[in-house]
This record gives structure tokens, sequence and C-alpha cells, in this order.
């Protein structure tokens, strides 16, 4: 049987969302439907808003509402570390456990030969650009304990050391393969008071 083209459209678009399978996507398509158009209106409204009106911080390429970022912006946080992330979900998640204090570096991502993702791919030369600056002492990556994580962290680790800024790395009280944002902030407080210098 063949959906209506506006159904299958919807169908179609929930399918490009990550981990949405057929099943799903014909659930929620129809989940739609059935709301209320003024819920249907805002939620359309909500998705064309956070496309529009968000972007990356000109400093640490954090999503952000406004530029710089509150994190970058706010003068109370210690300015000499740094804290080098894959996504901006991993900000968030640092920031639940309420007890790093420095400032982030949003990558956009990982190494990753396989799929083509290389460090020119990803916000490598932004962040060192910000090592330039000589109030940083320390650089903790904290980027996700799976192969591109790694071996992110080891490329920047090779290039920050010449620089002669401390390079630490989380500990690993996060399980390898996982990822930074589903951490609880215990596993995550315990991962960064373990880091290791590389």
């Amino acid at each position: 049987m063949r959906y209506p083209e506006p159904i299958a459209k919807l169908i179609d678009s929930f399918m490009k969302l990550p981990g949405i399978g057929p099943k799903t996507a014909v659930r929620l398509a129809f989940f739609v439907l059935e709301m209320k158009e003024e819920d249907v209106f805002e939620f359309g409204k909500a998705l064309v808003n956070a496309k529009r009106d968000l972007t990356n911080c000109s400093i640490c390429q954090n999503i952000t509402d406004r530029d710089p970022c509150y994190i970058c912006d706010d003068s109370s946080r210690d300015r000499s570390v740094i804290c080098v992330v894959q996504d901006s979900k991993d900000v968030m998640a640092m920031e639940k456990m309420k007890e790093y204090k420095g400032l982030y570096h949003v990558l956009h991502g990982a190494i990753s030969p396989i799929d083509g993702i290389g460090p020119e791919d990803i916000k490598v030369p932004e962040l060192l650009k910000r090592l330039s600056d000589d109030t940083i002492q320390e650089l903790i990556l904290a980027t996700d304990p799976n192969i591109e994580g790694e071996a992110t962290a080891m490329y920047i680790a090779r290039l920050v050391k010449p620089v002669g800024i401390k390079t630490t790395r989380i500990a690993h009280g996060l399980p390898v393969g996982g990822d930074l944002e589903y951490a609880d902030e215990v596993t995550l407080s315990k991962a960064l008071e373990g880091r290791r210098e590389l």
C-alpha cells in the first residue's frame, strides 16, 4: 500500500534523522497527523528557528544564539584551560557536572580516514589559532573513548607538544566505544579528575 504523498514525504523526512527506521518514521508521521494544528506549527517553527537562530561561537565553535557564547563571555571562567570535545552535546554533558570551570573548544567531529574525515574537516585549525594565546596552560582532550576519538586526541597532542602547552587526556572512567553525551555526572567527574598528560 502506498501512502499519500504528503505522508510519504513526512515519513521520508523522519527517516533522515539518526536512529529512526521505517517503522518509527511511520509512527511519528501518524503521531504528527493526530496533533493539533497549532502544535504542529509550533513544532515546525521550533525546527526552523533552531536552524536559523543558532550559529557557532567565533571563539570556541560551540552552538550558540549569541556571539561569543555565554561560556566564552563569562569572565569568571578559568581562561588558562581549554577542554576539547567532539560535539556541542559534549559541552552540555560537561557543564551538567558543574565542576569544570575552564573554556571549551568544539571540534564538530573526529578524524576518521575510513569516512574521509581529516583534521582539516573538523575545527583543528581554529583550535591551533587559539593556542597562540599565552594565557593557555593546559589542553584537556575529552574526545570520545573510541577509535576516532583516540586518533583525534593523539593527533592534537602531537601538534601541541612542540608548543609546550600541558596536554592531558580525560581518564577512561567512560566506557570504550561510548559517547560522552550519555555519561552520567559521576563518571564524567571521575574521568576529569583522573586525566593524564600525553
